[in-house]
């Protein structure tokens, strides 16, 4: 049978069992056999024809722009890891004990346990303002206040190093709130990754967390210490030593925090999220279901042993080192016997 009597006699059938299948596409003598297909069966190169001009197959130029964003998104969620790991340095470099560096180290626990209240940042927002924008507009804000503030205050709750020494708990709890609302804009970011680029590019916001987090933590902790210690300014970027660095970490935190607040109010106003992705019945399943299915996960024997080394492993590099510096004070005590 040749290919246009094969077309109108499935014509005749499609019209003849309309009231069955009226979801199928009727197509007529001069379209190509190949597209008399149900929405349902189509393949896919037929399919991606008949998707909107806006979800169709698109390489990364197309989306160059939600890519760079992604990537200074995941860069200033890499900024709170930086810092974080670089107070145990200055506390190290204000005489602070191995005790007091193992309990700040507690304030890397939110992106232990951000899985905690993961559903709920998924589960809970403002359709008319978009399911990530919800949670990521507010938070980014929040940091971006939190840390401007907390450049008024971490000098003294550093310490000046002459009689009054760092107060390490105040420090832990600021930082662990800190470190907190960073793992909430982390959940809201991988979210919005998944959606934010077509399919055929999703794989790019993977290459944007490894690449945007690693720049994040070099600028937090590696570029600060080396523009906040003075030995290092005075040998590399000064011509007359100086007895302090180029920046300290309240100037740090000031700029850092403005820079919040510029990118929050510019995604804001001109991002824009995909509003044709309705979520389906699996990702819309209740925040009771999640958490109880999240919970019998957490009770297998190999995932409860694995979180119990995340959550020691910070924790353990200090006791090992204060378990150490005791041995040292031990072997010399005997020698000195």
């Amino acid at each position: 049978m040749s290919p246009a009597i094969a077309a109108k006699e499935g014509g005749r059938q499609r019209r003849a069992g309309s009231h069955h299948h009226h979801h199928c596409l009727d197509v007529r003598s001069e379209a190509p056999p190949a597209l008399a297909l149900c929405g349902d069966g189509l393949p896919g190169g037929e399919a991606e024809v008949l998707l909107p001009p806006e979800r169709r197959a698109r390489g990364y130029r197309a989306e160059l722009g939600s890519i760079l964003l992604l990537l200074v998104l995941y860069v200033l969620q890499g900024i709170p890891l930086g810092l974080a790991g670089s107070v145990p340095l200055i506390l190290q470099s204000k005489s602070a004990s191995y005790t007091d560096q193992a309990f700040f180290s507690f304030v890397f626990w939110p992106f232990s346990l951000k899985l905690l209240w993961a559903p709920l940042v998924d589960a809970v927002y403002l359709r008319g303002f978009g399911r990530r924008k919800s949670w990521l507009v507010p938070t980014q804000y929040v940091l971006g206040v939190f840390m401007i503030y907390m450049s008024t205050q971490v000098d003294m709750l550093l310490g000046d190093g002459e009689g009054r020494a760092p107060d390490v708990v105040a420090l832990t709890v600021t930082f662990f709130l800190f470190e907190f609302l960073a793992a909430t804009q982390d959940i809201a970011v991988d979210g919005w990754a998944l959606t934010m680029l077509s399919r055929e590019n999703v794989g790019y916001a993977s290459t944007c967390n490894s690449v945007g987090q690693t720049a994040g933590y070099f600028l937090g902790n590696v570029l600060f210490l080396a523009l906040e210690s003075s030995s290092f300014c005075n040998k590399y970027l000064r011509f007359q030593p100086q007895p302090q660095g180029i920046v300290t970490l309240s100037d740090f935190l000031f700029f850092w925090g403005t820079v919040f607040l510029i990118t929050t109010t510019l995604v804001a106003l001109l991002k824009k999220e995909n509003k044709e992705l309705i979520p389906t019945k699996e990702e819309t399943k209740g925040i009771t279901d999640t958490y109880r299915l999240l919970f019998s996960i957490i009770k297998m024997p190999a995932v409860l042993t694995f979180c119990l080394l995340i959550l020691t492993a910070k924790v353990s590099k200090y006791i090992y080192k204060l378990l150490g510096a005791d041995d040292v004070r031990i072997s010399k005590a005997t020698k000195s016997l």
